[in-house]
């Protein structure tokens, strides 16, 4: 019984220094830049993602279709 309180205590010793730990910390990072900073990399990647498809819609696959069209249309 004895083991089992002193277990029970290091466990709430170690809870209560890390909650010490982590109300001490005055580093500033909270939920609401953290969600900015997650809403900026979804639009980011949103745009990247809608330039890439933009890209491969009018440029390369045309291009690509009609190289192939070439290659296969030989005269010879």
């Amino acid at each position: 019984m004895k083991k089992f309180l002193n277990k029970v205590q290091n466990k709430v010793n170690t809870l209560a220094i890390h909650v010490k730990t982590v109300l001490e910390n005055k580093k500033g990072e909270g939920y609401v830049d953290t969600g900015v900073k997650i809403i900026i990399a979804v639009v980011v990647g949103a745009v990247i993602l809608g330039g890439l498809y933009a890209l491969f819609d009018n440029v390369i696959l045309p291009r690509l279709n009609s190289e192939i069209q070439d290659m296969f249309n030989y005269t010879a």
